[in-house]
């Protein structure tokens, strides 16, 4: 028994083409998230409160404060933790005067 060795090619007599040294697929290029330097925007065209009706429809909670009562407040944490114990006393009162009823 004899092996014999075959080439593989192209069944079409002739000259092969060269090779490119590309692939048929493109090949995606990575790029690193840089911050530039500096932006250009152009302040002209802004709109103030673009979102505000938006923002109101869609039900979110804003609440804009007087700037006296703002004053005594340095974030929105201290806020909502004063707002959490009036709403605290209030159930504690409520519950007191059902009690009281009974």
């Amino acid at each position: 028994m004899s092996k014999e060795v075959r080439q593989s090619g192209s069944s079409v007599l002739g000259r092969l083409q060269p090779e490119s040294g590309s692939d048929m697929k493109a090949k995606r290029v990575q790029h690193v998230a840089q911050m530039r330097a500096e932006y250009d925007f152009d302040y002209s065209k802004a709109v103030r409160g673009k979102y505000h009706k938006r923002l109101l429809s869609e039900g979110a909670n804003v609440v804009v404060l007087e700037p006296d009562v703002a004053k005594a407040f340095p974030d929105s944490a201290a806020v909502n933790k004063a707002l959490r114990g009036v709403l605290k006393a209030r159930r504690t009162r409520r519950l007191r005067s059902t009690s009281a009823r009974r």
